[in-house]
């Protein structure tokens, strides 16, 4: 089982003839809603690919629908609670090249218990995973709660924040970050990403694909991305960790759970929306076919 302690949002898509400079006011052309959170993506990425997760998360009165179609996508959905707070949500407005900019609220999201997470955790074993970003309260305790129990941790340092991580890291089997955070990382720990105090690290690197350092062996694996003709890139990086975090429970070497992740990703960003571009395994075992 991958338990993921993860935020749920509600997601608000605005079609921009081009993304809006400061100060500026553009009319969309299209909208349109659906699940999404970081969170709530990875747990869908994970169930599509075949691999058992349990959703941790919090979501108000309001967004009882985005519990539903968490569970219609595969996922556990016995450890998400109705917070007194109202539900997350994300303003993402993508341009005509598939960019996008993305405003968010993070309401419930903020409102995770521990109680809750230790609940979730009652039928957990060492052979078990949990997955977290960082739009969730108590990260660091489903942590220390996971290690205590044996589990591998893998973590999505997004949105980045550099004294989060390091709080994390002693807690880690897997680091996740993309390019840029990657830098960020560095910089602030002064340390390059080989001799960073975790295990492993997976850089994700758009369309020039993703690295797998193991710090232990002082080895990097890269995996290049498909080419592919992008509609819209919200959502990409979730596919990749979840259809990666999947793969390593299912007993794929990093190189064969990071090739089949490139392949998710490549298909989810040639479709609109972010939890509902998410392919399932038998698109992406005919896409690698």
């Amino acid at each position: 089982m991958i338990y993921n302690l993860g935020s749920i949002n509600a997601d608000f898509f605005y079609r921009m003839p081009r993304l809006p400079g400061p100060g500026e006011t553009l009319a969309a052309t299209a909208m349109s809603s659906g699940l999404g959170g970081k969170g709530a993506n990875q747990s869908v990425a994970v169930a599509r690919a075949g691999a058992r997760v349990r959703h941790i998360g919090s979501v108000g009165s309001d967004g009882r629908w985005l519990v539903d179609q968490l569970a219609a996508a595969g996922a556990d959905v016995a450890g998400i609670r109705i917070s007194d707070l109202p539900t997350a949500h994300a303003i993402v407005m993508i341009d005509s090249a598939g960019e996008n900019q993305i405003v968010i609220y993070p309401g419930a999201n903020h409102d995770q218990c521990p109680e809750q997470i230790k609940a979730a955790f009652a039928e957990a074993s060492p052979s078990d995973w949990l997955l977290l970003q960082n739009e969730t309260s108590h990260q660091l305790e489903a942590a220390e709660m996971a290690n205590g129990i044996g589990m591998c941790v893998a973590y999505s340092a997004a949105p980045f924040d550099a004294d989060a991580v390091a709080r994390l890291l002693p807690h880690l089997s897997l680091l996740i970050m993309n390019e840029v955070e990657a830098g960020q990382l560095t910089k602030a720990l002064g340390k390059p990403v080989l001799h960073l105090p975790v295990a492993n690290v997976l850089i994700t690197k758009g369309a020039k694909g993703a690295d797998w350092h193991d710090t232990r062996l002082l080895q990097t694996v890269s995996i290049p991305a498909f080419s592919v003709d992008p509609v819209d890139t919200t959502g990409a990086g979730d596919t990749f960790a979840g259809y990666a975090v999947a793969g390593l429970s299912q007993g794929m070497s990093p190189q064969g759970a990071l090739r089949r992740a490139a392949a998710a990703a490549a298909i989810s960003v040639t479709r609109p929306g972010t939890a509902d571009a998410i392919p399932s395994l038998v698109e992406v075992e005919a896409f690698l076919a």
